[in-house]
């Protein structure tokens, strides 16, 4: 089985044409994709959280 295809916050960040402070401000109301903290305090998404979360705000526009 393939593992999840995970991505760093500045790809994120760039997909979304988002900054830092605004990703975090989303995150802080609940309203963020989910993060994965890894053990070195690196943060990842997995690409199928990411989309999923898209997903739900197409589908609420």
């Amino acid at each position: 089985m393939a593992r999840p295809q995970m991505l760093k916050l500045p790809e994120v960040l760039t997909e979304l044409n988002m900054s830092r402070a605004a990703f975090y401000r989303l995150r802080a109301r609940g309203l963020a994709p989910k993060l994965i903290k890894l053990p070195n305090h690196q943060v990842r998404v997995r690409r199928a959280d990411l989309d999923a979360w898209l997903a739900s705000y197409e589908e609420a526009a």
